[in-house]
């Protein structure tokens, strides 16, 4: 265990509360005008799956359990969970359902991935930025919609939906934001 400022935590890094691990979901740091900066966590116990809102003033220490993290490649998902595979060591992991969470529908096969594991158990995941889907539903174009300031929904192959320019039709391979299926241009491939 390491103490760390409460500021300098980021999502999937895995602190020790109360002698329990949790990891966090998401970090934001407050600067209020008036009074102390703080640092909101949402975490979840890694030992049950329950989660937790906390406040930390910025400077407070916090302890930050040492996680090994390793990129693997991501294979396949079944009913035990995902797989994943060290591509240094060729071993197989199982992440649940629980770890992936809202992640899971930006899982492509052969996707490299950062997998934090505590005593071999996976127990955050970060995915790469972008990915590259394929549009499969959208709206056909408006006459004299312009480009510039409207944006049309559309279904991507992976499930998701998100807005798109009206210049993407079905059949577009496009770049989105995994963080939150937001669109970011037309795939160049």
């Amino acid at each position: 265990m390491v103490k760390v400022i409460a500021s300098s935590l980021r999502k999937g890094n895995v602190v020790d509360k109360d002698g329990k691990l949790y990891v966090i979901l998401f970090a934001e740091n407050i600067h209020p005008g008036k009074g102390t900066p703080v640092t909101q966590l949402d975490m979840r116990r890694i030992g049950d799956g329950v989660k937790v809102s906390e406040r930390y003033r910025t400077t407070e220490m916090v302890e930050r359990a040492y996680v090994e993290e390793r990129e693997h490649t991501f294979l396949y998902s079944d009913g035990e969970g995902f797989h994943f595979m060290n591509p240094e060591s060729y071993d197989q992991v199982v992440a649940s359902e629980g770890v992936v969470g809202d992640m899971a529908p930006y899982l492509q096969e052969g996707m490299a991935v950062q997998l934090a594991q505590f005593n071999g158990v996976p127990i955050s995941l970060v995915l790469p930025q972008r990915a590259t889907f394929e549009v499969v539903d959208t709206e056909p174009v408006t006459k004299g919609q312009t480009a510039s300031s409207s944006y049309k929904p559309a279904m991507l192959s992976n499930g998701v939906r998100t807005a798109v320019p009206p210049h993407i039709s079905a059949g577009t391979r496009v770049v989105v934001m995994t963080a939150d299926g937001s669109y970011v241009e037309r795939a160049k491939d």
